[in-house]
């Protein structure tokens, strides 16, 4: 049994070839139609320009017409069936319209726009199941069953409440459980999101998903395979994703009941004359010119250029906005949660001090130098930044013999001809016996000085002898506490600090950062409960994050912004933002953008309303000529679009970005 416990595993083939099942673009309706749509668009474009015979462009916008808008003009018949007017099916009408006046060019390219636009919507939707779907592989197809001190491969959806299973190096645990024996360092970021593996032994807890260390481990399944912590993960955003209330820009919800009454003044302004004896030509020319000027577009268009212009400046500088209501979205948060490990800190463990014991003889080089040359074999992050800190010193490395290493203890290896010990604190103090009184009571002070300032203590022995310590933490980004001060001011609050990690650490980052409010320990269904309690407080809650764990949270937000360059394909895919070149203050520079953008919005909205006014005045009280109607229509899109188009400006990003952290 012994040699069982500890001969590495070779993974099972399941997941030796595991591959991510991942939506083709091409499988998608809509983006097949999109596709089809532009390319007869982008064929008959240059024949129409260039004063080709009709019959050769003609039947190209044609085709453009009903590639692009059979989808979205069903969608819309199915929604007045259900008394509501859709936006797509006004768009549709409005295309047409063009195309009735003479303006096909301008109605097909209506037709493409929103053809792309319904593409792109089911893309990131599939993008997003796949991810979740790509969740159910961190947890290993297969498990080691243990019955009668015989061992047996099962399918890990098999295994039931009771069963002992074998964890062995390198393996993803199979199940949530109890360690009943064995010791290891067990991974369990995509769960908690700490930083470094947590030690385990008897007694412990265990994730279904989390990477075992160097060691073997006994555990007893706790939990029913469907409702791990990992499975309940994706249930969770999976639900969130389902009940998040649909949301619009809000223009379109007031353009449901302005477009209701302009169309039924346009039946009126042709019925009414015609009951009453009018003519038909005349008629008709005037309500096709109501229609016209009356019509949304320039009103849409005083949203959607800023909202763009404002996606495409975001993106330049490293932020995916994935659409328009989120970019509108982002203006209005009033609150905001951070996650800890990955999002306000670097994710990677940093060598932070060199305390040697007083009276060991040694200098911080010398000890450093000593405990790196231990570790240099180990794999552990603990050992990485020791020796990373060692050559950042540009110290050499001494030769280290008889290397071995203990989960739960630490690593041992004859350096320099001295017996070194590097590990943890305590286990290491009572195993190497040092007595009381002797420079372990120097080792404690120096532990408890740097677990108090929230760092992870590792002691040095050299002969059975302590002669140092050495803090290790994860380093704070740079930017993180002047971001911290910038979301303060726009929101009127402190954020709340939302993390897996202990309540120490937290509590540290939280007083280096200036954030008030911590909440430290969390599974994902404690974020999300967090965040529900926001939203029921009446908040526009914000949520950035990175990781597995943060997902559910990201998707029960009104907005999800994830830090791209460590975030996991779940965070990516669930965020609706993306911080792709990991900076923080990326994040108040994005919501002052979207702000900039609403105002223009506000602005457009004058200047379309204005328009409309006066246009459709003229048409009722006077005689407005048709080509003088669409001419003024298209002046006013013109207007509000290169209004909008200002916030494409690289200045626009520059003055969006807060003052104290630039």
């Amino acid at each position: 049994m012994f040699s069982t416990l500890t001969r590495p595993a070779a993974p099972p083939p399941s997941q030796a070839t595991a591959v991510r099942r991942r939506t083709r673009v091409l499988a998608l309706s809509e983006a097949r139609w999109a596709l089809a749509s532009l390319a007869l668009f982008v064929i008959a474009l240059p024949l129409d320009l260039l004063g080709a015979p009709a019959w050769s462009w003609g039947p190209l916008f044609a085709a453009t017409y009903v590639t692009g808008g059979w989808r979205p003009g069903w969608a819309g018949l199915t929604a007045i069936r259900d008394k509501t007017l859709d936006v797509d099916l006004l768009m549709v009408v409005a295309a047409l319209g063009a195309a009735a006046i003479g303006q096909v060019l301008d109605g097909a390219l209506l037709i493409v726009i929103f053809a792309t636009s319904g593409a792109l919507e089911a893309i990131a939707t599939a993008r997003t199941a796949d991810s979740v779907r790509g969740l159910l592989d961190l947890a290993p197809a297969t498990a080691t069953r243990l019955r009668e001190g015989d061992e047996e491969t099962v399918a890990a959806d098999a295994l039931a409440v009771g069963d002992i299973i074998l964890v062995r190096p390198g393996e993803r645990v199979g199940a949530d459980g109890q360690v009943l024996d064995g010791g290891s360092d067990v991974d369990q970021a995509t769960i908690t999101g700490e930083p470094l593996p947590v030690a385990k032994h008897a007694g412990d807890e265990v994730f279904a998903g989390t990477v075992n260390g160097s060691g073997a481990l006994r555990v007893r399944v706790e939990r029913d395979p469907s409702d791990s912590v990992i499975a309940r993960i994706v249930k969770m955003v999976e639900e969130a994703s389902r009940t998040k209330a649909p949301t619009q820009l809000f223009i379109e919800k007031a353009e449901q009941r302005y477009s209701i009454v302009m169309v039924a003044a346009t039946l009126a302004l042709f019925a009414i004359p015609l009951i009453l004896g009018g003519d038909l030509r005349p008629t008709l020319l005037r309500a096709m010119t109501f229609m016209i000027v009356a019509s949304p577009c320039a009103v849409v268009l005083a949203t959607m250029p800023p909202l763009l212009s404002a996606i495409a400046n975001a993106g330049r500088h490293g932020v995916l906005v994935k659409s328009a209501v989120v970019m509108e979205r982002l203006g209005r948060i009033d609150a905001v949660a951070l996650d800890k490990t990955g999002t306000l800190t670097e994710g990677t463990p940093r060598l932070t001090d060199l305390r040697p014991v007083p009276g060991s003889g040694l200098s911080e080089n010398e000890l450093l130098a000593l405990a790196a040359g231990a570790e240099h074999l180990s794999e552990h992050p603990l050992a990485r930044a020791v020796v990373d800190a060692a050559r950042a010193r540009g110290l050499p490395l001494p030769a280290a013999d008889g290397f071995t290493s203990t989960p739960g203890l630490g690593v041992a290896a004859t350096v320099g001809g001295h017996q070194v010990r590097v590990g943890a604190p305590a286990r290491l103090l009572d195993h190497a016996g040092a007595p009381a009184g002797s420079s372990a009571d120097a080792v404690r002070h120096l532990v408890g000085e740097l677990e108090t300032a929230g760092r992870t203590a590792v002691a040095v022995l050299a002969d059975g002898r302590p002669v140092g310590v050495l803090g290790i933490a994860d380093r704070l980004r740079s930017d993180a506490t002047g971001t911290v001060t910038a979301l303060t001011v726009m929101t009127g609050s402190s954020p709340i600090l939302i993390t897996g990690d202990n309540e120490r650490a937290a509590q540290r980052l939280a007083a280096e950062t200036g954030i008030t409010e911590v909440r430290a320990g969390l599974l994902p269904q404690d974020k999300v409960t967090a965040v529900e309690e926001l939203r029921a407080a009446g908040r526009h809650v914000l949520v950035v994050g990175d990781g597995i764990n943060d997902a559910p949270a990201l998707a029960a937000a009104h907005t999800g912004i994830a830090m791209g360059r460590a975030g996991s394909d779940l965070a990516l895919e669930t965020a609706d933002a993306v911080v792709v070149r990991d900076e923080l203050v990326a994040i108040p520079t994005v919501v002052n953008l979207s702000r900039a953008a609403l105002r223009l919005v506000a602005q457009n909205l004058v200047i379309a309303g204005a328009f409309i006014a006066v246009l459709v005045a003229w048409d009722l009280i006077g005689d407005l000529p048709l080509p003088l109607g669409v001419a003024g229509h298209e002046g006013s899109t013109v207007v509000v679009g290169l209004n909008g188009l200002r916030l494409l400006r690289d200045a626009a990003w520059q003055r969006a970005r807060p003052g104290d952290i630039r």
